[in-house]
């Protein structure tokens, strides 16, 4: 069984090299590759954008309208002993700790807040693309009403494409 998974999140903005951790999150990363390997994440967009905290995409389309999950939510693998750390990849999901399906986010600061109680489980770390990284976090950012007609908050002024999620090199 390979331990370690790498993906290439192609921007709008550059390549980002995420080295997924397929021992210490197998239920995440499976999930996460199914995504991969159906091109869901082809078109979606970093929808939230917050300096010194995180940048989140991978379930909303460039008209912020939600693409929808494939499949069931994930169940939270937050207690792997991975930190919610500077470069690391983590599931986005709702007050349920369970609820995870696509959307993602990498983390831009140390958030050790996020590892507290349910938490919200990392399942990699960015491995080249930080530069890229810390260009999308630094995107002027607004509210916007999505594609549903509820509002949304810290929504890049320019859109960010996430233009492919591949296995890579």
């Amino acid at each position: 069984m390979l331990l370690a998974i790498l993906v290439v999140i192609s921007t709008s903005k550059g390549d980002i090299k995420v080295d997924l951790n397929q021992k210490k999150a197998p239920a995440t990363v499976a999930n996460f590759l199914k995504y991969v390997n159906e091109k869901h994440y082809d078109g979606t967009v970093f929808h939230r954008v917050i300096k010194r905290f995180m940048i989140q995409g991978g379930g909303l389309d460039q008209q912020l309208r939600d693409k929808g999950a494939a499949r069931p939510p994930v169940k939270n693998e937050h207690s792997n002993g991975l930190k919610n750390v500077t470069g690391t990849i983590a599931m986005a999901r709702t007050n349920d700790p369970d609820s995870a399906t696509c959307q993602f986010f990498i983390n831009t600061h140390d958030n050790k807040f996020l590892d507290q109680g349910p938490g919200y489980a990392v399942f990699g770390k960015v491995v080249k693309g930080m530069d890229v990284v810390r260009k999308i976090e630094s995107v002027k950012t607004e509210t916007k009403p999505s594609g549903d007609g509820t509002v949304l908050k810290d929504v890049p002024a320019q859109t960010v494409v996430i233009k492919s999620i591949r296995v890579g090199k």
